[in-house]
């Protein structure tokens, strides 16, 4: 039994379940019920063709959600790599550029973030954008309202460094005492965690996550390529090596 023949069978049982009014003129219930049957005892002959026909719908599925997610790359790569309110760590004017989608409660970011650290140390051309997504419930957001906050005493890169490296429980008193560590004025940090264009900037960061089907965090963009989870140094070195080789 081919997955053809097996949608065939199945337009056949759908219209049955919702007949036009033609259909219900044409089919009469015994006609119906022994059409019901043959679905019913073609599955229980084959049910191997339940799973090819679920196979071919997500291998369709999966090639759908890839063409949308590079024409979503394409028409929107000033917003994923250029957006001038995304903090820039690394080289400003690096030749490769990392994206990040990261969220301060994320223990798969937690796990990547020594090697970023470590691929920054060792290469001075590379630009990482930092998209605040937080998506782990009302302390992550917090979290990411206070450090793009703290851009703006140009404490952002000290500020989320000493923020992924807590551990245990994140929380509002551990986020305000983690600014105070890294100097930064409170007072200040808690009215621009309030500022408009703090909530813009995760609403874009959301939208942009949603059209390219981010799921979860980490997930990584360079080179016009998705990469979700938490795929560590060799894979992001080699990645970004492929990038600076064109």
């Amino acid at each position: 039994m081919t997955v053809r023949r097996l949608a065939a069978t199945f337009a056949v049982a759908a219209a049955i379940a919702a007949p036009s009014a033609s259909a219900q003129q044409a089919i009469d219930p015994g006609q119906k019920q022994a059409i019901e049957q043959i679905v019913r005892d073609t599955i229980r002959a084959h049910p191997e063709i339940v799973v090819e026909a679920l196979d071919a719908y997500q291998a369709k599925k999966e090639a759908e959600d890839h063409s949308a997610q590079a024409k979503t790359l394409t028409s929107r790569a000033d917003e994923i790599f250029r957006s001038p309110s995304s903090p820039v760590i690394g080289n400003p004017e690096g030749d490769v550029t990392l994206v990040e989608f990261f969220d301060y409660q994320c223990p798969y970011c937690k796990r990547v973030q020594p090697d970023l650290e470590r691929l920054l140390k060792e290469d001075s051309g590379l630009r990482v954008v930092m998209k605040e997504f937080p998506i782990l419930g009302p302390v992550s957001v917090a979290a990411a309202q206070a450090s793009l906050a703290a851009q703006r005493q140009g404490k952002y890169l000290d500020f989320h460094m000493k923020l992924m490296a807590v551990k245990g429980q994140l929380t509002e008193a551990v986020i305000y005492e983690t600014a105070k560590q890294v100097g930064l004025d409170i007072d200040r940090l808690s009215q621009d965690m309030r500022d408009p264009s703090v909530a813009a900037e995760l609403r874009a960061n959301g939208d942009l996550a949603q059209a390219l089907g981010v799921q979860g965090t980490p997930a990584f963009i360079i080179n016009n390529q998705l990469i979700p989870g938490a795929i560590g140094y060799d894979p992001l070195k080699s990645l970004i090596e492929k990038d600076r080789a064109g």
